[in-house]
Order: C-alpha cells, then sequence, then structure tokens
C-alpha cells in the first residue's frame, strides 16, 4: 500500500459544502491531499471553511454558486481548472427535501425545487465537470451523492425520492458512456445522516426521527464524517475497478 494520503494531487470539485456531508468531505478530502473548490450558496460559511482548511494546512477555494444553475456549474468547474490546472474528481452533494405532505399536497414551486437541486443540479455538474476532465485527459471520479430514498420510498416527499431514484440511473447512464475515458461515475446511497437538513426536517416533524433511526439496523444517523469517508474512498484510485455502482452507507436500511 502506497504511504501517499489517499487523494494526493487530486483536484476535486465538492457541492452543497456549507454544512452537513459536504463540508465534512471538504476537511476530510483536504486533509487526505486534495485541493478542494467547495461552493455552496452560502457566503459566509464557505469562506470560513475554506479558511479553516488553509489554517491546517490545506488547499480550498470557495466559490459562492447554486447548483440548479448551468451558468454557475460552469464557472465553478473555470475556477477550479484556473486555480489548480485541472479537475480531478467530484462530490455532487448538494441537496434539498422536504417531508410530511403527500402527492396531492405538494405544492408545484416545492415539486420544481426539490427537482432543481437534487436533478437538475446533478446534471448540471456533470455537463460541466466531464468536459474538464475528458480535456485533461487523466480519467477522474466523480461521485452523487443519492439516497435510501433513490431505491426505496422512505417517507421523505415523492418528489425527493422520484429526483434521488433518477440520481442513481444518471449516475449509471453516465459510467456507462464515460468508462472508456477512463472516468467513473459512482453514487452514494445515504441514509438518515445528522446534518443541518435533516435537523430542520425532524424540528417540523419530530415523528421522523424515530421513523428515520428505526429504519436503520444500527439503529441510529448516521454522522457527516462517516459519509465523507465513502465518498474519499470513491474518489480515490483505490476504488479504481468500481464504477456505476450505488453504494449503501445507510447503517443497514436496505439491507432490511
Amino acid at each position: 500500500m502506497s504511504d501517499l494520503r489517499l487523494l494526493e494531487n487530486k483536484v476535486i470539485v465538492i457541492t452543497g459544502a456549507s454544512s452537513g456531508i459536504g463540508a465534512a468531505a471538504a476537511r476530510l478530502f483536504a486533509a487526505e491531499g486534495a485541493a478542494v473548490v467547495v461552493t455552496a450558496r452560502r457566503q459566509g460559511h464557505l469562506d470560513a471553511l475554506a479558511e479553516e482548511i488553509r489554517r491546517r494546512g490545506g488547499q480550498a477555494t470557495a466559490v459562492v454558486a447554486d447548483v440548479a444553475l448551468s451558468a454557475d456549474m460552469a464557472r465553478v468547474v473555470a475556477r477550479a481548472v484556473e486555480e489548480y490546472g485541472r479537475l480531478d474528481g467530484a462530490l455532487n452533494n448538494a441537496g434539498w427535501a422536504t417531508a410530511g405532505t403527500r402527492v396531492h399536497e405538494t405544492d408545484d414551486a416545492v415539486f420544481d425545487r426539490v427537482l432543481d437541486v437534487n436533478l437538475r443540479g446533478v446534471w448540471n455538474c456533470l455537463k460541466h465537470q466531464l468536459p474538464a476532465m475528458l480535456a485533461a485527459g487523466r480519467g477522474g471520479s466523480i461521485v452523487n451523492t443519492a439516497s435510501v430514498a433513490g431505491v426505496l420510498a422512505t417517507g421523505a416527499t415523492a418528489s425527493y425520492v422520484a429526483a434521488k431514484h433518477a440520481v442513481i440511473g444518471l449516475t449509471k447512464a453516465a459510467a456507462d458512456e464515460y468508462a472508456a475515458d477512463g472516468i467513473r461515475v459512482n453514487s452514494l446511497v445515504v441514509g438518515s445522516t445528522r446534518t443541518e437538513l435533516m435537523t430542520d426536517i425532524i424540528s417540523h416533524t419530530p415523528s421522523l426521527e424515530e421513523a428515520f433511526t428505526g429504519r436503520s439496523l444500527q439503529k441510529r444517523m448516521a454522522d457527516p464524517d462517516e459519509v465523507a469517508q465513502a465518498a474519499a474512498w470513491l474518489c480515490s484510485d483505490r476504488s479504481s475497478f468500481v464504477t456505476g455502482t450505488a453504494l449503501p452507507v445507510d447503517g443497514g436500511w436496505t439491507a432490511a
């Protein structure tokens, strides 16, 4: 086994990096040797995260952007190439969810926002990340954050379940299309995780906490760092024969 850190000399974009899994991944990836380009909509959170990483000796660049806007994702990728010369990987992690409303109770605006962030957001990321990787000619690894809602009905709204199912399908299609170019594309089937978004959802529907933890074989939620560890492995060369997969990081939820 090499003595190099897991992500030594990799340039990786992380979306949804202002908190939760994205922020945990940024800290971990940088500690493992990657130069990270962190993006989200909240300037203050991103700047603080990038400064924290740099204080610890890592490399980090913060770019405020909205994954739902294609031009924003083009700008993020361009900044990564400008700052570090290329793009080697990405964790497309930005997401937004609601719970507690049935199909007929869900506003069209909520449906549109859920699909824009969770599905179009991943599409926008791939549209701009893949050309940068092709141009570099070094292959690459992209990880899309899906969910147990991508394979099961979970109690989240149907629009979120639909979006995450689509993310897994999009991941498989992209893996097939770009394998010959040395680019791997995988997704994470993430179980309940104690993120800022999860805390907000539970605050509005307290019964969901027991429902979500009860579905895990481990009877608990994940810490964001536990999900980040799986993402780091998939972004690294140590997962070189893994592509097109939907990797469960769910405490056994989908096994049950």
